[in-house]
């Protein structure tokens, strides 16, 4: 993990999002985990570092695993939002953040 919990919940909560969850096991059976996430909306954001220096994330093998993963996440209902570590605490990040939480209240959802 590259960030600090505390300090992403920390300004995270500045513009009104609710404090997340950290490492939350999604799947009942597979050992799969969300980096961070709000599991009564089912929104979840997936860290991905070493974009840049070819690391894990962006090896073919890895790649199609952290596809499974994704794909089964979307499969279940899940909203899953990506990025690099240095993006995680940005108006951006939080901008997408909220409107994901928003779009799952509007439609009805927790």
């Amino acid at each position: 993990m590259k960030y600090n919990p505390v300090i992403v919940t920390a300004y995270y909560k500045t513009f009104g999002i609710p404090p997340p969850e950290y490492e939350y096991k999604f799947h009942p059976v597979r050992k799969w985990k969300f980096d961070i996430c709000w599991p009564l909306q089912m929104v979840a954001v997936e860290v991905d570092g070493g974009i840049w220096i070819r690391g894990g994330h962006n090896r073919g093998a890895q790649m199609k695993k952290d596809w499974e993963k994704r794909n089964t996440a979307t499969s279940m209902g899940w909203r899953v939002l990506l990025c690099e570590p240095r993006d995680l605490c940005t108006e951006e990040m939080v901008g997408w953040i909220k409107l994901t939480i928003q779009t799952v209240y509007m439609e009805g959802n927790p």
